[in-house]
């Protein structure tokens, strides 16, 4: 779980990176989990952009996905979600405490 400070820190960080996937009408796949978990043990901190197109919520995607990777809920904003998870070979991110 993640403290305010730490939200805090991996929205700074967050806030300069560029959508690496979008969700469209056909929603959240199989294949689109693995994807952003292998993004996610290579990044640690990834950002989603969801299309307008799109048949869900901002903050459906959010829960199906943290809870679908194990992940941490960073931020929704509009229509991006970014979440995160520590990677367990290549960590570069350092939490505050």
């Amino acid at each position: 779980m993640l403290t305010g400070k730490q939200r805090s820190y991996l929205r700074s960080l967050a806030h300069n990176l560029d959508p690496l996937f979008q969700l469209g009408k056909h929603g959240i796949s199989e294949n689109f989990i693995k994807q952003i978990d292998e993004a996610l043990e290579n990044r640690e901190l990834v950002k989603i952009n969801i299309l307008n197109n799109s048949m869900m919520e901002t903050e459906d995607v959010s829960k199906e996905l943290t809870e679908a990777l194990d992940a941490e809920f960073v931020q929704n904003i509009g229509n991006k979600v970014v979440i995160y998870r520590e990677s367990e070979e290549n960590k570069e991110i350092n939490l505050p405490k």
